[in-house]
């Protein structure tokens, strides 16, 4: 048994880069089950729902039921239905992300002019001209939201941008911030995950690759946190002490989590 009721689970750079599961990713999901911990699997992957990972994870003999993910797309669904029911969502963003808010209802429009709300994400096919309607959209006092803040995307064969950059850019050329940023580490995706889990944040435990998201989620919750070295951060970043909170634990891969449990 451990002191920990819960733990919350990064998935790419933590379980998983690109398609291929991480090394010691079955033994330390296998060993947090022996603990007796609820489990809840958090990934800022604005392009996914909840039942993907299920499916990417059950040809490793990983059992994932979809009430037990979030995705920063799923927490921006949510959100933006609960506080802008019925209004227009100017995307910069991908195909799979505006399916995921029609499924929640949220009408998503292609006219700058019409929108009530815009949201910058991930988008492979980010172009000069999305960045121009999404200027148009940006004047007044139109909402503006991003799904989170990862700036890369760890993949197989290195990294590629994420939506942090692409906001980035929406913000230097209207010159505003986002209003919020939905994913983690904010407090709107802290709520929601301990929403999922219904246990004491300070007993439950945060693992993930990146200082700035996972363990600042964490942190700012009032949850113990691990950082795993299989995804963005590094030792020296540690050392550093420049890419965001500090972890009460390092770990070299989830493999190695029954040593803190």
């Amino acid at each position: 048994m451990t002191e920990y009721e819960a733990v919350v689970l990064d998935i790419d750079g933590t379980i998983v880069r690109g398609d291929e599961l991480l090394p010691g990713a079955t033994d330390g999901i296998h060993a947090l089950e022996e603990a007796g911990c609820s489990r809840l699997l958090f990934s800022n992957n604005p392009t996914r729902g909840r039942a993907h990972y299920g499916e990417k994870l059950a040809p490793h003999g990983l059992e994932v039921e979809p009430e037990t993910v979030l995705t920063s797309a799923t927490v921006t669904a949510q959100y933006l239905s609960d506080t802008h029911p019925g209004e227009r969502v100017f995307l910069v963003g991908s195909p799979r992300l505006e399916a995921i808010l029609e499924d929640r209802s949220i009408v998503v429009t292609t006219d700058p002019a019409d929108a009530n709300v815009v949201l910058g994400s991930f988008d492979r096919d980010f172009s000069y001209d999305d960045l121009a309607e999404a200027l148009s959209a940006l004047e007044g006092d139109t909402a503006f939201y991003g799904t989170d803040p990862d700036t890369t995307i760890p993949v197989d064969g290195g990294t590629i941008p994420g939506s942090g950059a692409i906001l980035a850019a929406m913000e230097a050329a209207s010159g505003r911030e986002p209003d919020a940023i939905l994913g983690k580490p904010s407090a709107i995706a802290a709520e929601a995950a301990m929403a999922r889990l219904d246990a004491d944040p300070g007993q439950t435990l945060v693992v993930g690759d990146r200082l700035d998201t996972d363990i600042a989620l964490g942190k700012q919750a009032g949850m113990d946190t691990a950082v795993v070295l299989t995804g963005v951060t590094e030792r020296a970043d540690l050392e550093a002490g420049t890419t965001g909170p500090e972890p009460d634990h390092v770990l070299e891969s989830l493999g190695n989590i029954e040593t803190i449990l």
